[in-house]
């Protein structure tokens, strides 16, 4: 899958530009992968080595309690890392799981192996300070405090906005778990939605 290595390439570079001695030791840590829909990436209960690159597909990172119910925490669609960062970070068990939604086309990166060519290559590193900071804390961040403060309704449509390019994608019982709430409370939501917007 060349086009999947190019795909990883320009992606690297939106955040940062990288020389090419970065970039040689960034393949050294490089596996292609394809999953089936429904396939678990990463497993909960594990301890994580490797993170993933999506070149085609869409990914779902969820955690699971005690009975049984799935929560879902994020999803990943082209151009995205899934991975349970603090676990990988930690090298201890992980309570996310990774989920295939659709076929999916991947690259995994090494964990080690990355952090070894991380502090050798200060452009590498700039990358990844990049990432990090606009998805791990700006965004993140974000997210969390607007889902402490935010009602139902206002959680489902920050949600539109911040997901519209996979809305067509997901399932409403996927998006339902995300905003923390059932699937017939989401759709008694959609529904006044619609009316309000009929009486505009």
């Amino acid at each position: 899958m060349p086009s999947a290595i190019n795909h990883l390439k320009k992606t690297i570079e939106k955040y940062y530009p990288i020389s090419l001695v970065a970039w040689k030791a960034y393949q050294q840590c490089l596996t292609l992968k394809h999953l089936n829909k429904g396939d678990i990436l990463y497993k909960a209960g594990e301890i994580p080595t490797r993170f993933a690159f999506i070149h085609k597909g869409l990914m779902r990172a969820y955690v699971t309690d005690e009975e049984g119910n799935e929560f879902n925490k994020n999803f990943f669609c082209e151009g995205r890392f899934p991975a349970s960062m603090t676990a990988l970070i930690k090298s201890e068990i992980s309570f996310l799981a990774v989920e295939a939604l659709e076929d999916c086309d991947i690259i995994e990166i090494d964990f080690l192996k990355f952090r070894k060519a991380l502090f050798t290559t200060p452009d590498l590193m700039a990358f990844h300070i990049h990432y990090l900071e606009t998805h791990w804390l700006l965004e993140k961040e974000t997210k969390e405090i607007g889902y402490l403060q935010f009602e139902a309704k206002q959680r489902y449509l920050t949600f539109l906005k911040d997901y519209q390019t996979i809305l067509s994608r997901l399932p409403q019982f996927h998006i339902a778990s995300y905003l923390g709430i059932t699937p017939t409370q989401l759709s008694r939501i959609k529904k006044s939605l619609n009316e309000a917007s009929q009486h505009m």
